[in-house]
């Protein structure tokens, strides 16, 4: 015989509070994106910038001069998992971890187009 125990009718409302008290711990449990050392990006872009103008300009090669460090991360990540098509960039994404690409963002963010 199985004992079956009526749930309390106040519980139901408390559900959607407890998954969102464990989503709440999951987040606070995971890394914390790391903000990019602008020094550090300016050592390292030494490289983009013999292709990418540091001025901006537009010369067959797209500037990446003023770019918002999240979109400047998520199209290096693209490139490092070759989700965007070009082997030359393929091939520099895959040399830089995460912190260094987020230096480069931080960077590059901070010079005007």
């Amino acid at each position: 015989m199985t004992l079956r125990f009526p749930r309390a009718p106040c519980a139901a409302p408390f559900r959607g509070v407890a998954a969102g008290l464990c989503a709440l711990a999951l987040l606070a449990s995971a890394p914390a994106a790391r903000a990019g050392d602008v020094e550090f990006g300016a050592y390292l872009a030494g490289e983009c910038v013999t292709c990418h103008q540091a001025s901006g300009a537009f010369d067959g090669i797209p500037p990446i001069v003023g770019w918002p460090e999240e979109s400047f991360v998520l199209v290096m990540d693209k490139y490092r998992r070759k989700e965007r098509d070009n082997a030359v960039m393929q091939t520099i994404a895959s040399r830089y971890d995460d912190e260094e690409i987020a230096a480069l963002a931080a960077y590059f963010a901070t010079l005007g187009p």
